[in-house]
């Protein structure tokens, strides 16, 4: 009977230590839910959402390491050879990275887009880091500074038809299959940069419109700029068409006289063919001829007959995903030019 009562009053004991142990422990708190970043396919691949907003972000950009070169013979002031080897090569790095922010609100998709780009060239002097592109758009408007029009050229290396970086704004309305769009543009130069003595200040002004359309396999584009500074305008028709195992491109330019959209001359017509053979390789010959180059420095009109032709080839080879090489060589002839140029250069590039 005295074994039963202790064996009962130890029992007592012990829960009332195990209570009051319970009731002094610490409780740990529960955490705060984590918000993961979510993929956003609604503006395409490699978006997704800043944590906290309904803004899709997407960050893409290149490395690209590249060796020029060129056989053009060196020259003094007075256009006599120096002696110095005729081929001459130069290593070229750059790297560029691209921001997209894109929500959609009441009145279409918003976007803006921050691009920098900086380079490398010989030593560390030469160097460069510049603002590449940004701009806002919304719906069909667009504003801020990057590529305009005319920077959609034929995809290999053979062809110059104009391209600029430039501060503008203006309105492009899009459907599947037609497009049409117009700019008003700052305009600091000519396209080669010949007549910097046409702007002056901030206040010279340019319109560019656009009108394009895709019909089956046939992509077409006129556009047309009018240079307010200079007084003279430019009108390019570019064409590609699916035609067998590639592409045909080709392009024609007509230039009034020397203006920010194209000077290079007062006609000039190019043509390629970009020949896919297999997922990996593609090879793309192109050609160029220009007539009428000569410019009269007074008044930017173009004179005379000169002409001048290129015809090259472009090698393009994708070595694994994301890493591909490039191999140009182009042929050069100028009337008037003291030296007829192999040029060209080799690239690798690995986008992300």
């Amino acid at each position: 009977m005295h074994m039963k009562s202790l064996l009962l009053a130890s029992s007592a004991a012990l829960m009332a230590v195990s209570t009051a142990q319970a009731a002094d422990a610490i409780v740990a708190a529960e955490p705060e839910p984590m918000e993961y970043v979510r993929v956003c396919d609604a503006f395409g691949t490699g978006y997704f959402y800043i944590p906290g907003t309904e803004t899709c972000l997407k960050i893409n950009g290149y490395v690209r390491a590249q060796l020029d070169w060129d056989s053009r013979t060196r020259r003094d002031a007075g256009g006599l050879p120096t002696g110095a080897d005729d081929f001459d090569w130069n290593a070229r790095t750059r790297g560029l990275v691209s921001v997209n922010a894109k929500s959609d609100t009441e009145l279409g998709a918003l976007a803006s887009t921050i691009t920098i780009r900086t380079w490398a060239e010989g030593d560390a002097t030469q160097n460069s880091l510049d603002l590449d592109e940004a701009f806002i758009t919304l719906g069909g408007f667009r504003a801020g500074y990057g590529y305009n029009y005319w920077d959609n050229d034929l995809s290999g290396e053979t062809d110059d038809i104009g391209s600029n970086r430039i501060n503008q704004i203006g309105y492009e309305f899009t459907t599947d299959a037609f497009s049409v769009g117009i700019f008003a543009d700052e305009l600091t130069k000519t396209y080669s940069d010949l007549f910097p003595g046409y702007y002056t200040g901030n206040d010279n002004v340019g319109i560019e419109g656009q009108i394009s359309g895709t019909f089956g396999g046939i992509k077409a584009y006129l556009l047309g700029g009018y240079d307010f500074a200079a007084e003279n305008g430019s009108v390019r028709a570019l064409m590609t068409a699916d035609i067998g195992p590639g592409q045909l491109g080709l392009a024609g330019i007509y230039s009034s006289g020397a203006n920010a959209y194209y000077d290079l001359a007062e006609w000039t017509v190019a043509a390629q063919y970009a020949l896919k053979v297999n997922d990996k390789f593609g090879i793309t010959p192109g050609v160029q001829y220009w007539w009428n180059r000569d410019v009269n420095l007074a008044n930017g009109d173009f004179s005379g007959d000169s002409e001048a032709w290129r015809a090259g080839v472009t090698l393009d080879y994708a070595i694994t995903a994301g890493l591909d090489s490039k191999v140009s060589v182009q042929y050069t002839e100028e009337d008037g030019a003291a030296d007829d140029v192999w040029s060209g250069f080799f690239r690798l590039q690995r986008t992300f």
